[in-house]
């Protein structure tokens, strides 16, 4: 067990215990603060919109992502088509954070009223004769059309692992319902959810994280500007720039942990009940 041990102690038991010491001294971690970098955490503006920025992120990505998966597996799979369908939403999954944010990033391009719009979603809005918009720069609205992004790329991931949990289902109890009468609707509904209900609580757990650490989009799309700001980035401000303030960023970074720690505990819960049934 030594190896394993090691590896465990040097990449997360040292990292979290020394950030957690980190949050409790000043920029350059030698002088003892107390409590003062949560007192301001807890009164910063900056921090608060974080918060709900990560809220919003929490509440839309990952419900999103699942109901489309869902929705698309299931339909795909009656078409003669839903193979080419699927690979097509499935290959965002093979463009990273950053790539995607660049494409969408030319999507939303806006060059001011009056000139040649080359983002997309502009240039239709003027073909129709609307109004340009910098899309990006609306407070509050911007967060949703970053979340675009994500909910792009893990969509796909969504809907492979509900295209392999529905091939599980016993093709006699769906059969068995349509005899009896049921429509697609309620077969979708009394049958299939609740028969994927486990599939759903990981792929909706599995995106949950991926959100809380949501880091990428966000630097690479806004900078945190116009209200964007999420945790993983104004850690990342406090951290490595203007000189960095290893207090203040370490406390921030403990904030993103303890968010996810519930989300765990609740996992490695339902995992040993699965076990012990």
């Amino acid at each position: 067990m030594a190896p394993a041990l090691i590896i465990l102690l040097v990449y997360l038991i040292y990292p979290v215990s020394e950030t957690i010491r980190l949050s409790f001294f000043d920029n350059y971690g030698r002088e003892f603060t107390g409590v003062s970098n949560y007192v301001w955490a807890l009164n910063d503006s900056d921090f608060r919109q974080s918060i709900l920025n990560n809220f919003l992120w929490l509440i839309v990505v990952p419900t999103t992502c699942t109901f489309l998966g869902l929705t698309i597996a299931t339909l795909a799979d009656r078409v003669w088509w839903g193979v080419f369908a699927k690979t097509l939403i499935f290959m965002p999954m093979a463009i990273s954070f950053v790539g995607a944010s660049v494409i969408w990033k030319f999507v939303y391009e806006y060059r001011g009223a009056g000139n040649d719009q080359i983002g997309i979603l502009n240039a239709i809005i003027v073909y129709f004769g609307g109004d340009p918009h910098a899309w990006i720069a609306i407070p509050f609205w911007n967060n949703f059309f970053l979340m675009v992004i994500m909910i792009w790329i893990q969509t796909g991931l969504a809907m492979v692992i509900f295209s392999a949990a529905l091939r599980a289902i016993p093709e006699e109890t769906l059969e068995a319902a349509r005899i009896d009468g049921a429509s697609e609707v309620r077969i979708f509904f009394y049958i299939i959810i609740p028969f994927l209900s486990e599939t759903i609580v990981v792929i909706w757990t599995t995106i949950t994280i991926l959100v809380l650490k949501v880091f990428d989009i966000v630097l690479a799309m806004t900078n945190g500007q116009w209200g964007t700001e999420v945790l993983a980035n104004l850690m990342f401000d406090w951290m490595f720039r203007g000189g960095g303030d290893s207090g203040r960023g370490s406390t921030i970074a403990l904030f993103i942990m303890l968010g996810v720690i519930p989300i765990m505990i609740w996992n490695l819960r339902r995992f040993k009940m699965e076990q012990e049934r």
